[in-house]
């Protein structure tokens, strides 16, 4: 990244199936324009899609869509993905079915947690590179 720290990239996203490609194709985009590396833009992209999949299963109410920002730091991206649904996320366990998403966002990521909003919550999480 450039010396100066790029402004906060944020987009809102309908509950729809395409949105989780249109969110990591805008993300695509912000890594570029942002020269992030190799690693861990792969992993970045993965994570979001990740997060906004879940969003849009369990958190995104009829009627309601979900946000995604891309918060850039000097040598740190975070990024948040907004819904307005209840519950806070959590890992499943390795042998279910499906609802990894959380595990993969656990080991690609160097952290990642949940803060509440009103109404709602926004599941983040953080690579260095």
């Amino acid at each position: 990244m450039n010396e100066e720290t790029p402004p906060v990239r944020e987009r809102l996203y309908r509950r729809e199936r395409q949105s989780v490609p249109a969110a990591r194709e805008f993300a695509r985009q912000a890594l570029s324009d942002w020269a992030v590396p190799a690693p861990p833009h792969d992993d970045i992209l993965l994570c979001v899609s990740e997060l906004t999949t879940n969003a849009l299963l369990h958190g995104a109410p009829p009627g309601r869509g979900f946000r995604l920002r891309l918060l850039p730091g000097r040598d740190t991206l975070r990024v948040e993905v907004h819904d307005s649904g209840p519950g806070t996320p959590s890992p499943t366990t390795p042998t279910d079915e499906s609802g990894r998403g959380l595990l993969l966002v656990t080991a690609l990521s160097a952290k990642w947690g949940v803060g509440q909003r009103d109404p709602g919550k926004y599941v983040w999480c953080e690579f260095t590179y």
